[in-house]
């Protein structure tokens, strides 16, 4: 199979889809892989390093495009990018679709096999190929909330863990998932007075014995959020639901209790985002303030500490990519049927249930009856 990987060109995204070590894997499996040129500079990957690892530089990314069978990507395709759609193009990448019409309708229109990182989901419940990514925005959301409650970027002054004889920041995290449990790992660590609320209280139980009465955890109501958020100097929205548009938890009227200068991180955005105020920004203007509050909603936020995310992200994708590749996407999910989970679009049919749940206008499709 002809696998491809192009330089991403959301505003400031630095990562790559394939490493050097991922192009070899491919190569030694038998597989042309070709890789625009420049591709992985962002990553601190060379060309020569590519051509070393057997790949094939490209000039350009339509020539990478129109000669695939398999494009393995970070980043949702953009506008500009779905005019180089061809029937049957194996796209494996992040979609992140049920929050962007304009996208599913390029990939049913292009009738492309859309294979989505984030809805891929293991035998025992996990979404490994979210995970990976989900753990460095979790300690991102801290670093950059921390930043943020600086007085110098508009924050209402606050050092996170405090000093002798002062209160320590008060840091609310939405969602015990892989995303919360690491922003909670970050903000204790920094010595910060943590409270984090979900309803799976199975979730919860499990923060509780590993951090113990250094954490506050609390069973999510709109009264425990509403209440929380209040009292806090940041907020960490982390609820990723698979496939599905984030749930709106953090409500416009929470913002006119809280202090100025306070701060809202939306690890959500991609996925329409979990506050009613939020909407996307990027790394080079990455926040705005509503009724005092300051929001820091980038939709690439593992962009920023590029080259880890890339490595980590290719570390979780190269298994499954290979298995595609070797055998063709539908011998592939005969052989593991967890790769039925990712497929999000197949040769014009939307095929994820989760993410039909966002379009009344398209008709949800099983997968396995199409093969």
């Amino acid at each position: 199979m002809k696998v491809g990987c192009v330089k991403e060109i959301k505003v400031q995204e630095y990562r790559v889809g394939m490493t050097p070590d991922t192009v070899k894997s491919y190569v030694q499996a038998g597989h042309e892989v070709l890789i625009e040129k420049s591709a992985g500079l962002g990553s601190g990957f060379s060309d020569a390093e590519y051509e070393a690892a057997g790949a094939k530089l490209i000039d350009t990314a339509k020539e990478v495009w129109d000669s695939v069978d398999m494009m393995v990507k970070v980043k949702e395709p953009l506008p500009e990018e779905y005019k180089l759609f061809h029937e049957d193009l194996i796209l494996y990448t992040y979609l992140h679709i049920a929050a962007d019409k304009p996208q599913m309708d390029a990939l049913m229109e292009g009738k492309v096999k859309g294979v989505a990182y984030e809805t891929l989901i293991e035998r025992d419940g996990s979404t490994p190929l979210l995970a990976c990514m989900s753990q460095i925005a979790g300690k991102l959301s801290i670093q950059e909330g921390a930043k943020y409650l600086e007085k110098i970027f508009g924050g209402e002054g606050v050092l996170l863990g405090g000093v002798v004889g002062t209160p320590k920041a008060k840091v609310v995290i939405l969602g015990a998932g892989s995303v919360g449990t690491n922003a909670c790992k970050m903000a204790v660590g920094l010595g910060a007075d943590v409270t984090i609320l979900d309803v799976n209280l199975k979730r919860l139980e499990y923060l509780d014995d590993i951090f113990g009465a250094r954490i506050q955890t609390l069973y999510s109501t709109d009264v425990n959020i509403e209440k929380a958020c209040a009292d806090a100097d940041l907020v960490i929205g982390s609820v990723l639901i698979p496939g599905h548009a984030a749930p709106k938890l953090f409500k416009a009227k929470y913002l006119k209790e809280m202090r100025d200068g306070s701060v809202f991180v939306d690890v959500a955005i991609d996925q329409g985002g979990s506050g009613e105020t939020s909407h996307v920004t990027y790394h080079d203007d990455p926040i705005y303030v509503v009724d005092g509050v300051v929001h820091y909603c980038v939709g690439n936020m593992p962009g920023a500490v590029p080259r880890t995310s890339t490595i980590s992200l290719t570390n979780a994708t190269l298994k499954y990519g290979l298995q595609i590749a070797n055998k063709g996407l539908e011998l592939a999910c005969e052989e593991n049927p967890v790769i039925f989970s990712a497929i999000n679009t197949y040769k014009g049919k939307l095929t994820n249930a989760a993410v039909a749940d966002s379009y009344a206008d398209y008709e949800y499709t099983d997968v396995k009856t199409l093969f």
